[in-house]
């Protein structure tokens, strides 16, 4: 049998290196599940939905810059991966740019706002990275919920009410952006995923 499979390209192996270095060791919240879980299934939906090498290598670092300000800056990921993928970067980040390790984020509200306003004006051809990362957030909410009902909610900052607000805005500020659907089905998936979660009934 002919294995016609290719070697990945030596840019985006070194993507995954750095990436397992950043959050190797991580586990997503409230749970047991490696935080490359999440990385890898968010560099799968792009890569899926036909995003090329840049949007690929974005998705894995895609929370570098939040999550690990102590271990990286946008200098370094600039120097190693080019500005482009810097630029998908900070557009799927809700901290303020000069966010340290240690700092105190803002409220959640007014750091989803901000997120909100800005990718409004966003060039809609680097979006497709952080619409991806919605879907995989929100896919997890939908299987949490599942076996543990409304304590899911207990693990995030905000509530039922206000997640799905969030997801919905997000999905409106896209296509305010000009975001496109024949670019894939990236954004309708993520629309069904919120008209499932709006369904979710709270648990007594």
């Amino acid at each position: 049998m002919n294995d016609n499979r290719k070697e990945i390209s030596s840019r985006l192996y070194d993507a995954l290196d750095y990436t397992f270095d950043l959050h190797g060791r991580d586990v997503r919240k409230g749970s047991e599940i490696p935080y490359m879980a999440h990385l890898l299934s968010v560099c799968a939906l792009v890569q899926q939905d036909g995003g090329d090498e840049d949007e690929a290598i974005a998705a894995l670092l895609h929370d570098a810059l939040e999550d690990k300000p102590e271990k990286t800056s946008r200098g370094d990921i600039s120097k190693l991966f080019g500005t482009r993928v810097l630029a998908i970067i900070e557009i799927a980040t809700d901290t303020p740019p000069d966010y340290k390790s240690g700092d105190k984020k803002p409220p959640w509200r007014q750091r989803k706002e901000a997120y909100l306003e800005r990718v409004r004006r966003e060039d809609p051809n680097l979006l497709r990275v952080t619409i991806a990362d919605k879907i995989d957030n929100a896919r997890a909410i939908l299987s949490d919920y599942r076996r543990i009902g409304d304590e899911i909610w207990e693990r995030f900052n905000a509530g039922r009410d206000e997640q799905i607000w969030y997801y919905q805005s997000a999905i409106d500020a896209y296509r305010e952006a000009g975001y496109n659907y024949n670019k894939g089905a990236l954004l309708e998936d993520l629309q069904q995923l919120v008209v499932q979660l709006s369904k979710l009934n709270h648990r007594g």
